[in-house]
């Protein structure tokens, strides 16, 4: 039975979807000229090594953002350096944590497109915590460990959680430089939600221990991203470096990596 508080919510849903993008293809899109990759916690800008080359060979201008770690502001603040330097069309992407950059730097005139890889994709002014716990905690959660401000992942949860899938010898070097986080970090929000404007495109990491892949296939669909899903664990850039390349060049208007 259909009751007038049932249609009002059927409205309002339709309505708010009708505001967000539709599945782009690379016809769609313009050909952009870069790619600026930003990476989450437990990491740093070498953990696009692996994708950078594919992309580079399409002839992408390629730039990955050492992100501080410290606070979201200052997060956001080095990734729109980045992003202001850039000439032309570009992609901005983002794994983990750093989609809560992409989402908010991301209506930036020169961004095309945009690409979630494992990451967060909170609303504008979302509590992403809250929303995470509506979903199992991931195994990775466990491991994270405090001295003081930062915040780190033990070596076991490292390699069999946030590295899952990735060879036991470069997981071990990817611990090795781990990059770790303040505390205030976490406590950010987002002010904006790019993907509301513009093209989205989300890497599903269907092994995921460090973000539920329940929860990365609700923002994937919340978005009307173009989705794809890989049989990887959270760092999928590294397990799968030519799947995410390829998802990046889609986005790029190059989906079968010629050059531009």
């Amino acid at each position: 039975m259909i009751t007038r508080r049932n249609l009002n919510r059927t409205l309002v849903a339709t309505a708010a979807a009708a505001l967000l993008p539709r599945a782009a293809t690379a016809q769609d899109l313009p050909r952009a000229r870069n790619v600026v990759l930003v990476h989450g916690l437990f990491a740093d800008g070498s953990c696009w090594s692996e994708v950078i080359p594919h992309l580079q060979a399409a002839g992408l201008n390629v730039t990955s953002v050492q992100n501080p770690l410290t606070t979201v502001d200052e997060a956001v603040a080095a990734a729109r350096r980045v992003l202001g330097r850039q000439e032309g069309p570009t992609v901005l992407v983002g794994h983990s944590f750093s989609g809560m950059i992409v989402s908010e730097i991301g209506a930036d005139p020169k961004v095309s497109a945009l690409v979630y890889v494992a990451a967060r994709a909170p609303d504008a002014g979302e509590d992403y915590p809250a929303l995470a716990k509506t979903y199992p905690t991931p195994p990775a959660t466990a491991g994270i460990t405090f001295d003081g401000d930062e915040g780190r992942l033990s070596e076991e949860a490292f390699l069999k959680d946030f590295a899952n899938g990735v060879p036991a010898q470069r997981a071990k070097v990817l611990f090795a430089v781990q990059e770790p986080f303040h505390k205030a970090l976490l406590a950010g929000k987002t002010t904006q939600a790019a993907w509301r404007s513009k093209p989205s495109f989300y890497a599903v990491s269907a092994d995921d221990r460090t973000i539920d892949p329940d929860l990365e296939r609700f923002m994937a669909k919340r978005m009307k991203a173009k989705t794809v899903e890989l049989r990887s664990g959270h760092l999928s850039m590294i397990s799968h470096p030519q799947e995410i390349a390829h998802l990046i060049l889609e986005a790029a208007g190059q989906p079968n990596g010629r050059r531009g």
